[in-house]
């Protein structure tokens, strides 16, 4: 059975291989720059593992720099290819709102790719409303994405 843990050390080379094949290989983030294990934040970073092995990760920081900002969180939930769509996403959200909200979190931001129709329906689902939608906010991949903000209040 999965458990959810806090991210340790060795778990980063992991979290990075989930993470880069959904850089290499998706517009889910806009980003191109793969990531390095020694890169990977373990302050607010947990893991899904079964076992030794990684199945997702989350991570939760202020959404922009500054302190009117501190309360205000964007978060990060990705698994890896053969864990979705057995209800993992659900095992890392819940408790990731409710350490949020133990920490007097007054809300979490996510930020999707406008076309990931999958993610927004899983935030929808969970509580979150869309908040916003940026036009053309991404360029990857030789095409521009719309990137859509989601936001549950805690």
């Amino acid at each position: 059975m999965p458990v959810r843990r806090p991210a340790t050390t060795e778990d980063c080379r992991a979290i990075a291989q989930i993470w880069n094949r959904i850089i290499r290989e998706t517009a889910t983030t806009f980003t191109t720059a793969e990531k390095a294990a020694k890169d990977i934040p373990l302050t607010n970073t947990h893991v899904l593992a079964d076992g030794d092995t990684v199945l997702g990760f989350t991570t939760r920081a202020p959404f922009r720099a500054g302190p009117g900002y501190l309360r205000t969180h964007e978060i990060t939930i990705y698994l890896a290819e053969g864990a979705r769509g057995g209800g993992l996403g659900v095992a890392l959200l819940r408790p990731l709102e409710e350490e949020a909200r133990e920490a007097g979190i007054h809300s979490l931001i996510a930020g999707l790719a406008g076309k990931n129709a999958p993610a927004r329906a899983f935030f929808l689902r969970h509580g979150f409303i869309e908040v916003g939608l940026i036009p053309e906010a991404g360029w990857k991949f030789g095409d521009w994405h719309d990137l859509r903000l989601l936001q549950k209040r805690l």
